[in-house]
């Protein structure tokens, strides 16, 4: 749930805060007071496009943050992204927006990408009304909805169908004909040779623009570092000369005033605080290059960088540099496609199997827990009378007993059409089974399930 939202510097409003309480919330106001606003805001924190356009005019940065109260619900999320866990179920999104362009994200006081934030965001919130996006529309809501009805770990499933799917989609992209992955191979070795050439490394972001505001602004630094110095310790009447004066008296009050002693030795170390403090202005303006070619050449590289991350689409280097080494992968799978389709052959066939595989354990997991289960003790006699001895009488926990002994790959539900009871009732019969007939049987019980939904 949303409990905060404070906005800074966002179009037309300057400082907004809004406390959010349980229940609905319902914001009014004339037109232009700043509703939409505050719509924009919470879709700027769960990763929408930023532009540096809605930055208040004057400011520097808008700032957005929004505080959830989500406790469990987005650990596994953070922890897959590497992200701090939230403290005391409380999830803190923090967005910046430069008027210059550009921008940073922080999720629980940890930096992150917009695309992270996005996925962080459909967990978050769904935003309801005319033209906006709506989950009850995607496919992937609809069957989770499924799933958690029938209160099914998916979790393993899932994971094993995102393997099968990248699988068949590197397979895709490898087919076509000789033209077409020609043709594709160009844009790629390009896209390659063109990001290698632009030597791009981690410090091309925020140090870059950190180096090229310090030298486009030299001259004035220098004037604001050497007035600073002046006045810490460089002038006649400089902070460090009347602390030094000062001592001198506070000594001279020391002989007759004990308590004097003490201000003594704090007078002694602020001056050699303030000494200190003027040899790191000084040594720091020193470092900074004045020359025009010098800033030149940061323009130019800060030009490229940003043209770049324009081309492809990147909010940063990081993103450039994983974009390069994707596209340099894809490059050589197509440069030696044969060799590659026939390795996806051997890989996408055992894809599969451990897919079909984790999909019957999940549903089979759920049954030997009980909660399918479906009989009752009336009809036992008819039970034992008809079933094999292996078969196992289904009262009370005696299913859960069953996968505990027997490990759930060898225990399954079975529904035996000639076992219904005088009420018309099915029977589902326990019964072990080799590794074969498991999967052949779970497979029909899936088939048999969804038919009666």
């Amino acid at each position: 749930m949303l409990t905060r939202l404070s906005v800074r510097n966002l179009a037309i409003v300057e400082s907004a805060d809004v406390e959010f309480g349980g229940g609905l919330t319902v914001i009014t106001g004339e037109t232009g007071a700043g509703k939409s606003v505050l719509m924009g805001a919470l879709e700027l924190v769960l990763g929408a496009r930023a532009d540096a356009s809605t930055v208040r005019d004057g400011a520097k940065e808008a700032r957005i943050e929004a505080a959830f109260a989500v406790p469990g619900v987005v650990d596994a999320f953070l922890d897959e992204a590497g992200l701090p866990p939230c403290e005391d179920g409380v999830l803190l999104v923090r967005r910046a927006i430069s008027a210059t362009g550009g921008g940073r994200v922080h999720v629980n006081d940890a930096a992150t990408t917009v695309q992270t934030l996005r996925a962080l965001g459909k967990l978050l919130v769904d935003v309801h009304g005319p033209n906006d996006h709506q989950s009850l529309l995607e496919e992937g809501f609809q069957r989770g909805v499924l799933d958690a009805h029938g209160r099914l770990d998916t979790s393993a499933y899932a994971a094993a169908w995102a393997r099968l799917a990248d699988l068949r989609a590197q397979r895709a992209d490898l087919q076509g004909d000789d033209a077409d992955v020609a043709e594709t191979c160009e844009r790629l070795r390009y896209a390659v040779d063109e990001l290698d050439a632009a030597q791009l490394t981690p410090e091309d972001d925020d140090e870059l623009l950190a180096r090229h505001a310090a030298a486009a602004h030299a001259a004035e630094i220098l004037d604001c570092a050497n007035a600073a110095t002046a006045a810490l310790s460089e002038a006649d009447d400089s902070a460090a000369a009347a602390l030094v004066g000062a001592g001198a008296r506070v000594r001279e009050m020391a002989r007759f005033h004990e308590a004097a002693g003490a201000w003594g030795e704090t007078i002694e170390r602020l001056t050699v605080e303030v000494q200190e403090l003027a040899q790191e202005i000084a040594d720091s303006a020193s470092r900074l290059d004045a020359d025009p070619e010098a800033l030149q050449a940061l323009d130019d590289r800060l030009s490229l960088v940003q043209r770049l991350k324009r081309k492809y689409a990147c909010p940063d280097v990081a993103a450039l540099l994983a974009l390069r080494d994707e596209r340099a992968r894809r490059l050589a799978d197509l440069e030696g496609r044969g060799a590659r389709l026939a390795a996806l052959a051997d890989e996408i066939a055992a894809a599969e199997a451990a897919c079909a595989e984790a999909g019957v354990k999940a549903l089979v997991g759920k049954i030997a827990t009980g909660d399918l289960f479906v009989g009752d003790s009336a009809t036992k006699a008819a039970i034992e009378a008809k079933c094999a001895p292996d078969c196992v009488e289904m009262e009370g926990a005696a299913v859960s007993q069953i996968a505990a002994k027997n490990g759930v790959p060898c225990v399954i539900l079975r529904a035996m059409s000639d076992n219904a009871d005088e009420d018309g009732h099915e029977v589902l019969v326990v019964k072990k089974f080799s590794i074969s007939e498991y999967v052949a049987t779970a497979t029909k019980i899936v088939a048999a399930m969804v038919e009666k939904l």
